[in-house]
């Protein structure tokens, strides 16, 4: 038997178009399932979707915006419909603003909760149905390091990062007789456009960032192919609400 074979099963990856999407994606692909990406930017999805149809699958880009209600619940019928199933989802679309917490604006904090937070649990809910309709299934959310510790520019982007290990405890816990495992993953410095803004605006970041990662480097999105499989397979049937870092050592680094 092979534990991380996901022949036959397919997953849903919103922000996949690049980044850490893409590379966790490339991981699922790299095991055989297929794979629906979505986002709002249908120009950068044909780089994407050359890079997943290499690993001899099929793979589709279907545009949404989740934060929106009707349009995540369209994007998991549209999978069902165009590929039989979902059995995996990865819940990656996220945004952030970068300020001190007194200079945000009220839509600005909703702008960073709705796209991280709401947006995962309203298309975790659509899929929950489906994944039902299959027998089970894997959901896989996108925390960060924000998750577990504080940054002064990061109010909104922590608060939401945290709810997001939260939430994956609830429905862990919620949807495990249903055969569904829910889990987190929480990234460190991944080298992104994200956090090339972040370097841009955070001075000394990079420096700081490097000296205290044991591995002494930033992650790359290909450093994420390894958990995705992980998590969408058989071969973690018995971790569910787990919140696991990937970040080359920093968070337990001094």
């Amino acid at each position: 038997m092979n534990l991380f074979d996901l022949t036959g099963k397919v997953a849903l990856v919103t922000g996949g178009n690049g980044g850490i999407g893409l590379g966790m994606a490339e991981g699922m692909a790299a095991c055989g399932a297929a794979i629906v990406i979505s986002g709002r930017n249908a120009e950068k999805a044909r780089g994407a979707l050359d890079a997943l149809r290499a690993h001899g699958v099929k793979a589709a880009f279907l545009p949404a915006d989740v934060t929106k209600k009707a349009e995540g619940e369209k994007l998991v019928t549209e999978t069902e419909a165009q590929f039989g199933r979902l059995d995996i989802l990865v819940n990656n679309a996220g945004t952030a603003i970068r300020k001190m917490p007194q200079d945000y604006t009220e839509a600005e904090w909703h702008e960073v909760l709705d796209t991280n937070l709401t947006s995962a649990f309203l298309l975790s809910q659509a899929a929950y149905h489906a994944m039902k309709r299959a027998g089970g299934g894997k959901m896989i959310n996108i925390g960060s390091m924000m998750s577990m510790f504080g940054a002064p520019y990061a109010a909104p982007y922590g608060s939401s990062k945290g709810g997001i290990v939260q939430m994956t405890r609830a429905l862990a816990t919620a949807w495990a007789p249903d055969n569904i495992q829910v889990n987190a993953v929480l990234p460190g410095w991944i080298d992104t456009d994200l956090t090339r803004r972040a370097r841009q605006q955070v001075a000394g970041l990079h420096e700081r960032v490097a000296a205290r990662t044991p591995a002494a480097r930033w992650g790359t999105p290909g450093d994420m192919a390894g958990i995705a499989a992980f998590l969408a397979s058989p071969a973690s049937d018995f971790v569910t609400g787990a919140a696991i870092p990937v970040d080359g050592g920093f968070s337990v680094g001094m």
